[in-house]
């Protein structure tokens, strides 16, 4: 008996090219410019850097080193609950996501001064994770989709970086980076092959606080 995988085959690519060409047909005839092989949105931004007054926000998760001078009982180390909260020694339920460590290092200094003379604090930042509507986000075809804490002078190619590369199934120059909110921020279309296995370092878009990357599956 005949296989007839060969038969099988050639009626695929014959269904799948009809399909094809009666989309791009339909979207000539609308006036729609359209390539399934791009994105329809413009390419993100390129080239300079963005975030040079860029100032980092404590957000929960993250681990903060609360330094006392003079005072080692009073210095810890605390994180910061899902609540934006923290709890020092002498100081309870102290607001810390969304201010800076110079903030509250501040606000800490003035709570204790009821129990300490003069006290100077110091916080510092260990362990980063950032206010999450600053994360960047990283969702679809990449090897492990991911938030990151937004870092300043960021790029698509450091996201990617860090989310392990693309999968194989990846279409990377379909890529888009959503700006701006989830429901009404603006799209971008980023050229991710061009960029990783082109090495197009002009498709190596700046990323921004909040943004979220898109990574779409190749559809053959």
């Amino acid at each position: 008996m005949r296989s007839l995988a060969p038969q099988v085959l050639r009626c695929c690519v014959r269904n799948g090219l009809y399909m094809l060409c009666l989309t791009v047909g339909l979207a000539g005839c609308s006036g729609i410019h359209w390539n399934p092989f791009t994105s329809p949105h413009p390419d993100a931004p390129g080239g300079a850097r963005s975030g040079d007054d860029y100032v980092y926000v404590i957000g929960p998760g993250d681990q903060l080193e609360i330094f006392v001078w003079r005072n080692p009982e009073l210095s810890k180390t605390v994180p910061v609950r899902p609540d934006g909260r923290i709890s020092a020694p002498l100081i309870e339920d102290v607001n810390a996501s969304g201010r800076t460590p110079t903030a509250l290092a501040r606000e800490l200094e003035t709570a204790l001064s009821e129990y300490v003379r003069d006290p100077i604090v110091t916080v510092t930042v260990q362990g980063f994770s950032g206010e999450y509507y600053e994360q960047i986000r990283v969702v679809g075809e990449a090897a492990e989709p991911r938030a990151l804490p937004y870092s300043k002078n960021m790029t698509v190619l450091d996201v990617v970086i860090a989310a392990g590369g693309l999968t194989e199934f990846a279409a990377g120059n379909r890529a888009s980076i959503v700006r701006g909110g989830s429901s009404s921020g603006t799209q971008y279309n980023v050229r991710l092959d061009d960029l990783i296995k082109g090495g197009d370092m002009t498709a190596n878009a700046v990323m921004e606080p909040g943004d979220i990357l898109i990574i779409p599956e190749a559809w053959f």
